[in-house]
């Protein structure tokens, strides 16, 4: 089995593989996903065997937590997750648990993105999460063959817990990096900054055009997706931009839900700059 997501994740981009994959190069020497999400581009490539290595980073650490632990310890959390039952009443038991052990931790994780409302990751100010009871006829809370196709995908790779510039402020020539960060909103009612207590930022999103400008200049490969705004293409607007049709499946009005335009934004405009300038 081809190795897929395993969690279902706001903005994941599974829908837009077919756009993004084309641009990334067949061979990477290091690939950096530091907006890690549900991996959906990480477990396209380690499928196709595009990158002698890899580094996976997300600011959200019940995250990293999961990935390591379907990295390192997959047979256990298959145990865990086959234990758990679909209820109402057991999913607020479950939400309301704290667990120390990484496994249960994994596997709590795994379970509240299965059973919750729309599979949203969300948390309160306090950095506690808050999804209510999702109804649904029969989830799939333990896809063994889904959670070993990813723990074989995943065998080597670095797993980290930070920002972007953790993430892959190590890149060189050679590496590529794909960003998914959370985007500004198209709407004041599309906005989504639950994801962690602090939100993600229009301050954040310029200084990960920083970031972008650091990369291009290092000689390292780049691809970025945003919402298409007027506020990103000015954000990013020293590099090449290119419009993408996106499926959006989770908004509060389900008639909102449907085709929306997307930007991808990459290097090759500021190095054509560059190289012009001499800088």
């Amino acid at each position: 089995m081809l190795a897929k997501p395993i969690i279902k994740f706001v903005g994941g981009k599974s829908q837009l593989l077919p756009e993004i994959l084309p641009r990334l190069p067949a061979k990477i020497r290091t690939y950096y996903e530091p907006f890690a999400g549900g991996a959906a581009v990480f477990f396209a490539l380690a499928s196709e065997r595009r990158f002698e290595r890899a580094v996976l980073c997300d600011l959200n650490a019940e995250l990293a937590i999961l990935y390591t632990v379907v990295r390192d310890a997959v047979e256990a959390l298959i145990g865990e997750l086959s234990g758990m039952t679909y209820s109402e009443e057991e999913y607020y038991r479950v939400r309301a648990t704290e667990p120390g052990d990484p496994v249960k931790r994994a596997a709590r994780m795994v379970y509240l993105n299965k059973t919750g409302f729309n599979g949203l990751y969300r948390v309160n100010k306090s950095g506690k999460f808050n999804v209510p009871f999702g109804r649904y006829a029969n989830p799939t809370i333990c896809d063994e063959p889904r959670l070993r196709a990813a723990s074989e995908a995943l065998q080597g790779v670095s797993i980290r817990t930070g920002d972007f510039w953790h993430g892959c402020g190590d890149a060189a020539p050679g590496d590529f990096v794909y960003f998914d960060p959370p985007y500004l909103p198209v709407s004041r009612t599309a906005n989504f900054r639950s994801y962690q207590a602090n939100g993600f930022t229009v301050e954040d999103t310029q200084r990960l055009a920083g970031m972008c400008t650091w990369l291009a200049d290092r000689g390292a490969q780049f691809l970025l997706s945003n919402a298409d705004t007027p506020e990103t293409r000015e954000v990013f607007g020293e590099f090449q931009i290119e419009t993408v049709s996106a499926r959006r499946a989770i908004n509060r009005d389900a008639t909102k839900r449907g085709a929306v335009n997307e930007i991808l934004v990459s290097a090759r405009a500021h190095s054509m700059v560059s190289k012009e300038t001499g800088t």
